[in-house]
């Protein structure tokens, strides 16, 4: 029995997010289904993070076991070939028998765009969110000053979430304009319930200037989730990449 790992890339679109549900297609259970076929075994894969329904990745991380005799480097091609246009994988490889990416501690970083214009770009419309009113970006950049360290992150955490502690890390925020886009970066080595979108809700009423940007600190320490700004939607988020430490 070997473990593989894998990255794996996906628009998530058309997916009621990573994990298998009774409403929807998710990402898992088209792994699932296309290495079953592939390797003619029942396959379960397990990933590092559970993005939600519309939410896209550019390397999320996934392990399954198998018994193949496809070499681990190879299995991404072949994978490639079977599964929609809309997951690809990035990488494949045999990695430790216990290894598994939602239990090794790790950064993740996710990327939330924002397209600050006049009108919509139809081309940008499922891999950001519109927004018209102008944003101050110095102001939005100010504000996460007060977000980044070890907090309890209660006022960030979607009503569903069902965890034993809302204290997170996040270990930097960045929020550059490049153009009419603007992209808020979130990194940190754990994330609750909807909490990079919560954050970006957050920012975008500071940069609206709904309140200033020490009010933030205000709606950290308020620990609780009618504090802080909307969730800001799916479709702008993006699952940039994860790092493991061992």
């Amino acid at each position: 029995m070997h473990r593989i790992g894998i990255v794996v890339a996906y628009d998530g679109t058309n997916y009621c997010g990573w994990q298998i549900q009774n409403n929807g297609i998710s990402i898992q259970g088209v792994l699932d289904k296309t290495l079953t076929s592939l390797l003619g075994e029942p396959i379960h894969v397990m990933g590092a993070s559970r993005t939600d329904a519309g939410v896209h990745a550019l390397g999320n991380v996934a392990v399954f076991d198998t018994n193949t005799r496809i070499p681990a480097d190879k299995i991404a091609f072949a994978l490639n070939q079977w599964l929609p246009e809309d997951i690809r994988i990035q990488l494949s490889e045999e990695v430790e028998p216990d290894f598994h990416p939602r239990y090794t501690d790790s950064e993740k970083t996710y990327e939330y765009r924002i397209l600050n214009r006049t009108f919509p770009v139809p081309t940008e419309r499922l891999y950001s969110y519109f927004y018209h009113y102008s944003l101050d970006v110095d102001l939005m950049r100010e504000a996460t000053s007060y977000l980044i360290g070890r907090h309890d992150f209660a006022s960030f955490c979607g009503a569903k979430a069902q965890v034993k502690s809302t204290i997170r890390t996040v270990t930097s925020i960045s929020v550059d304009r490049d153009g009419d886009m603007i992209i808020i970066r979130v990194t940190g080595t754990g994330f609750l319930y909807n909490m990079v979108r919560i954050i970006a809700g957050t920012l975008i009423e500071v940069g609206n200037k709904q309140y200033p940007p020490e009010h933030v600190k205000e709606i950290l320490d308020a620990c609780s989730r009618e504090a802080a700004g909307p969730t800001a939607p799916a479709h702008g988020l993006t699952l940039v990449g994860i790092h493991f430490f061992s």
